[in-house]
């Protein structure tokens, strides 16, 4: 199977982002990945389970949400990681440029968000909800994504570890707030990170399937 592989620049208004996208041929559907908390598109995790993504033939964009200099920034002030508006903006940017794309414009999007970048993924998904079509979020914070999580119409899962007991309740929580269809798939033995042997894999395993039941990245 031949896989394309672009550097791609996204202009999200006020900064332009980088991104990584791999496009199997013949891909179903396309995912963004959303980092959150201080991570960026060479996350190992999130590779990791981009790659488990593209061996089923999907298509994955991984984004900084932040540009060098805000990095920077926020490395020192940890502010702009829990800037949910400001990233949900630039995931609903990457959203926009894959549907400029003739390579990914008429494909499904789905969107994967880790920490922060889960409820930026939702907000994007909020916003763009003729166009998203499933979400996966990892020991996400779902809950600071606000009264966006109303408006989601795509599927969401919410995958948390076993042993992330906070944030599992949190997950919990902002669950109840969704009216679309929703799952909480709870790792055993995992923490926050997933550090435990083969928890990450499991949860890589469990957004692939997600991803592909709603029909490549979601097929509406």
């Amino acid at each position: 199977m031949a896989t394309a592989t672009e550097t791609v620049a996204i202009d999200a208004g006020d900064v332009t982002l980088t991104g990584d996208l791999v496009l199997p041929e013949a891909a179903p559907g396309v995912v963004c990945f959303a980092h959150g908390s201080g991570s960026s598109r060479h996350s190992p995790r999130n590779r990791q389970v981009a790659l488990t993504l593209q061996r089923a033939g999907l298509g994955t964009l991984l984004i900084d949400l932040l540009s060098e200099e805000e990095e920077r920034v926020d490395r020192v002030t940890a502010e702009l990681r829990f800037d949910i508006p400001l990233l949900g903006r630039r995931v609903t940017a990457a959203v926009d440029r894959l549907a400029e794309r003739p390579d990914t414009g008429s494909l499904p999007v789905g969107l994967f968000g880790a920490s922060t970048g889960a409820a930026a993924a939702l907000v994007a998904a909020a916003a763009r909800a003729d166009r998203v079509s499933a979400v996966v979020s990892r020991g996400g914070r779902p809950d600071l994504a606000g009264t966006a999580l109303g408006r989601v119409r795509a599927p969401v899962l919410l995958i948390v570890g076993g042993e992330d007991r906070v944030v599992l309740d949190l997950n919990e929580e902002a669950a109840e707030q969704l009216t679309a269809e929703y799952r909480v798939h709870v790792i055993p033995g995992a923490t926050h990170l997933f550090e435990e042997p083969g928890t990450l894999e499991a949860a890589a395993d469990a957004a692939r399937d997600w991803f592909l039941r709603m029909g490549g990245a979601g097929g509406r």
